[in-house]
């Protein structure tokens, strides 16, 4: 009697530490489950954030006439306020003239680090593509915007120069021109003016 008493006394014990053994593998893998959803949700939170923190704005855009039309423009672009840094390398610009669109991406070969010889001067407008914009720096104080890492940060201003030409065999009066500027991650810069009717000068306003 008291060998069966102990063999289930013994059986008990067993089931018992089994059942702990299985309450903590479980209690285990919820801990590690929540971790991992917790670090999930962090990242998540870390990247909307950037989505919504970071960003580009067109400040302005300028064009330059030839033959009564526009054959190239000039897009003024900085940071929205408290953006993080942006390279422009994997920057994108979408543009229509309401009859064609085109997607261009920046070329290190269509760079200066100044305005030296005017806004429409300085690159060779014949290096520019229907697919390729140039950068003109016009205020970089920490030299973060060079040829090959073109990063735009805070207080940062530079222009992205675009063959019209080539894009859509220039840019005549009365035209509905539109687009954005995708930044790699973060708020696009809009673009969207209607050209005046007549060209008067060779450098026109058309977007404030």
């Amino acid at each position: 009697m008291e060998n069966i008493n102990a063999d289930i006394g013994v059986g008990s014990l067993i089931i018992f530490i089994a059942m702990i053994l299985v309450a903590g593998i479980s209690a285990s893998v919820m801990i590690q489950t929540m971790n991992n959803l917790q670090q999930q949700a962090l990242r998540t939170s870390e990247e909307t954030l950037k989505d919504i923190s970071s960003g580009i704005r067109v400040t302005h855009v300028s064009g330059y006439v030839r033959n009564s039309k526009i054959t190239q423009l000039a897009f003024f672009v900085s940071t929205t306020a408290a953006s993080e840094d942006i390279d422009l390398a994997y920057g994108v610009l979408s543009l229509s003239d309401s009859s064609n669109k085109v997607i261009l991406n920046y070329s290190s070969l269509c760079y200066s680090s100044s305005a030296s010889n005017g806004l429409f001067g300085t690159l060779n407008s014949s290096n520019l593509t229907a697919s390729h914009y140039g950068i003109i720096v016009i205020r970089d104080a920490d030299g973060s915007c060079t040829a090959s890492t073109p990063i735009l940060n805070d207080q940062d201003l530079v222009v992205l120069l675009v063959n019209s030409t080539k894009c859509f065999s220039g840019i005549g009066p009365g035209v509905d021109v539109a687009g954005d500027i995708y930044p790699e991650s973060g708020v696009s810069g809009s673009i969207g003016f209607t050209t005046p009717s007549s060209f008067v000068g060779t450098i026109l306003d058309l977007q404030p």
